[in-house]
């Protein structure tokens, strides 16, 4: 067990290594302080939801493994959502998706309301936290021939309109009652297997579609929507209506936010450079933060390169104010609440790790065109002991250091999680 001590005696070497080269440590703290994660309830019970929980996964969506401890109720998803937010530094807000509605009557997802969602804001009061939207456009009878909104039959798109509108009403009250934004996002699976012949048509649908949904004005206060693109999916590999391109451009004219998901790009593109060729004119953007892996997008989010670059740009670019930040994977060949705690922490070290760079005078010296001086700053920050800034930014926020918090893991598998089987 790490001892409090000792990262208080490493924290002071690290806070003078830095302070030499201009960097307050403190600060950097005082910052990622106030950065807010968007954890996503699906990946503690493999996107099963409780409208429809015995219904199959479409759409291009699968989890992978069945280790044991899954949630089953909304008790056991809030409980195990408790105990990774408890070992998780900071305070931050959940993303719900609307099969996640609690409700005695047997609903669809055209008919749910916002109080199917009150359990869920009364957790999140009790936790003091936030909680976010998505519409779940997927895993449903009325996905025909991978199309929802942009469908040619006029009824499948009048269902999945209708199913936009109320998922905003329920951000809508997540924004009122718990007194901050809710992002509702929206994604979904439409697109062709292979070469389509008309590409416009489709996409002037779902113009109309999401025009539509988004016709009731809601006070940007308590929530405001997010639009999510995607590359490919299974099953429709040669052609997506809801496209990268087609959804910058959706949220440039529609004033909303855009939203990156890190698994859902090309492998060999920077999703990092993006954030600052939207920002200049977009309103903001929402962020999935995700691991692809060959053809999938959504492994459990590590402290890698790929994540690193993502936290980087935002730091040092000043996006953090103009950007929402969400986790979103699933992994059921590990303990669930563990994949939860890796990501975010992973998350919030990238964060950090930017935060301790002096990046005023590493632009200046780029902008004097020294090079060698920005290659040469840059390469030995690397190897400057922000670990020890993250354990004491750990234990100023009550949650293990180290690899401690796995004990809670352990524990909380053999007196919960270990007992639903």
């Amino acid at each position: 067990m790490v001892k409090s001590e000792e990262v208080e005696s490493a924290y002071k070497v690290a806070k003078e290594r830095y302070a030499e080269i201009g960097v307050d440590t403190e600060a950097a703290i005082k910052q990622l302080n106030k950065v807010k994660l968007s954890v996503h309830c699906w990946q503690g019970d493999d996107i099963h939801g409780f409208l429809f929980p015995g219904q199959e996964l479409t759409g291009g969506i699968g989890v992978s493994g069945n280790y044991p401890g899954i949630a089953r109720t909304p008790d056991e998803l809030s409980g195990d959502l408790s105990e990774a937010l408890s070992l998780i530094p900071g305070s931050h807000k959940v993303q719900m998706h609307a099969i996640y509605a609690v409700t005695d009557k047997k609903k669809d997802l055209d008919e749910i309301e916002p109080e199917d969602f009150s359990y869920w804001v009364d957790w999140a009061k009790k936790e003091k936290i936030g909680l976010d939207m998505n519409g779940t456009f997927f895993s449903h009878p009325k996905v025909k021939h991978n199309f929802t909104l942009a469908s040619p039959d006029k009824d499948i798109r009048d269902f999945w309109i209708e199913h936009g509108k109320r998922t905003r009403a329920v951000a809508n009250y997540f924004g009122k009652e718990l007194g901050q934004q809710s992002v509702n996002n929206l994604w979904i699976p439409d697109g062709f297997k292979d070469n389509p012949v008309d590409k416009a048509t489709p996409r002037l649908r779902l113009i109309e579609s999401l025009d539509e949904i988004d016709k009731k004005e809601y006070d940007e206060k308590n929530t405001i929507e997010a639009f999510e693109g995607k590359l490919f999916g299974t099953g429709i590999e040669s052609y997506t209506v809801g496209s990268h391109l087609f959804y910058n451009n959706y949220a440039l004219t529609r004033n909303k936010l855009w939203t990156i998901d890190a698994g859902h790009w090309h492998p060999t593109e920077d999703v990092s450079d993006k954030f600052s060729a939207f920002l200049p004119f977009g309103k903001g953007l929402m962020l999935h933060v995700s691991r692809p892996v060959r053809w999938d997008s959504d492994h459990v989010v590590i402290f890698d390169e790929a994540l690193v670059r993502i936290a980087r740009s935002l730091v040092r670019d000043n996006e953090l104010d103009k950007t929402n930040i969400g986790l979103d994977f699933f992994d059921a060949t590990i303990n669930r609440v563990a994949a939860w705690v890796v990501g975010a922490r992973a998350t919030q070290k990238a964060l950090l790790q930017g935060m301790l760079e002096p990046i005023e005078q590493l632009k200046k010296a780029e902008l004097n065109y020294d090079f060698t001086t920005r290659l040469v700053e840059t390469e030995e920050l690397k190897s400057y002991p922000f670990g020890a800034v993250w354990d004491e930014f750990c234990l100023r926020n009550d949650v293990p250091v180290g690899n401690d918090w796995l004990d809670n893991i352990h524990q909380y598998e053999k007196d919960v999680q270990f007992k639903r089987n």
